[in-house]
């Protein structure tokens, strides 16, 4: 049986995206009728937390920058406590479309985290050089821990169902990339389903790219740092979790 909207909250790590937060949390209602929308305002020095709140989100405001990983954690934290059935996790920058929300949703039938996959067959998403490379590589790598095909191991366009939330509001890195990479390899370790769905990516709606070609070597050196720090970490056991 489908999950009620209500029981569904969108989290939105959020930093200094006062441009395009307000245009995102306004698309997400309009596409998601009944979802709750909580932005959290990652230690941002403009005005995110007061745009966000504008268009109806609840905000959760960070002291300081935690990235997105400890932003997630919060977010996590918040659906156990307020009763969440699941957590989406979408960017505020507007790559996310919500349109594509309810398939992710609906893949949760079967599986505890749903990935919004780029590289799975629609749109035109490309990434290119040393940093694409490392990609492929980690889909290969993490593909292989879980047990099923993964090809956009790296992507922040995430469903995760009870299961997972409950896993991670304690146990979600915090580090870079580790919201991604090191994530996935806690959550296959701890014997939770994940799958993919097939999403486009937009661009950002305002402001400039996390990522730029002069930081590959960086990325991959750091993806793979991720990686080595998910699997050194031990099998986490799920709270209440007998499966």
């Amino acid at each position: 049986m489908p999950t009620p909207p209500q029981r569904t909250l969108i989290v939105m790590p959020a930093f200094n995206e006062e441009s395009s937060v307000g245009a995102v949390v306004a698309e997400v209602f309009r596409t998601l009728p009944g979802v709750s929308c909580l932005v959290i305002d990652d230690g941002s020095s403009d005005r995110t937390a007061r745009v966000a709140a504008r268009a109806g989100a609840t905000v959760a405001q960070l002291p300081y920058n935690l990235g997105v990983g400890g932003a997630m954690r919060v977010g996590f934290r918040f659906a156990v406590e307020n009763g969440f059935h699941n957590v989406v996790q979408v960017d505020s920058d507007g790559q996310h479309d919500p349109r594509y929300v309810p398939d992710l949703l609906a893949a949760l039938d079967t599986a505890d985290i749903a990935i919004g996959a780029r590289f799975a067959g629609v749109g035109s998403y490309e990434v290119k050089g040393p940093r694409r490379w490392a990609m492929s590589l980690l889909s290969v790598v993490i593909s292989r821990i879980a047990g099923t095909e993964l090809r956009d191991t790296t992507s922040g366009f995430k469903a995760m169902g009870p299961r997972a939330i409950t896993l991670f509001s304690s146990n979600y890195p915090a580090e870079y990339l580790g919201d991604t990479i090191e994530a996935l390899v806690i959550a296959a370790r701890s014997r939770l389903r994940i799958t993919q769905v097939p999403t486009a990516m937009r661009e950002r709606a305002a402001g400039r790219p996390s990522h730029n070609p002069i930081k590959a070597t960086v990325y991959l050196a750091r993806a793979s740092l991720a990686l080595l720090v998910g699997l050194l970490r031990p099998a986490t056991p799920i709270p209440g979790d007998e499966s």
